[in-house]
């Protein structure tokens, strides 16, 4: 199921981004799921060249008693750009 997903993504990148196809200048943000890390989704991935960036596992930084500061500091940096 999942992989027939990531085919329709990967015919969708190639419609509808032809110049980030030719260059393979895209890549997949990928989720630490059981069905991302299925045998058959990264040997699919290989095979077909897409370039995946891993999702780490935890972030002890962020825990979910710090997510009540992340709308105060939103507010405060928006309309600016780095």
């Amino acid at each position: 199921m999942f992989l027939d997903i990531i085919r329709c993504l990967r015919d969708a990148v190639r419609r509808k981004y032809p110049e980030k196809w030719r260059t393979n200048s895209w890549f997949l943000l990928h989720v630490n799921a059981p069905a991302r890390r299925s045998v058959y989704v990264k040997h699919f991935l290989a095979q077909n060249n897409v370039t995946t960036l891993e999702h780490p596992p935890y972030c002890h930084n962020l825990v979910a008693a710090d997510c009540h500061l992340l709308p105060p500091l939103k507010s405060a940096l928006k309309g600016q750009r780095v």
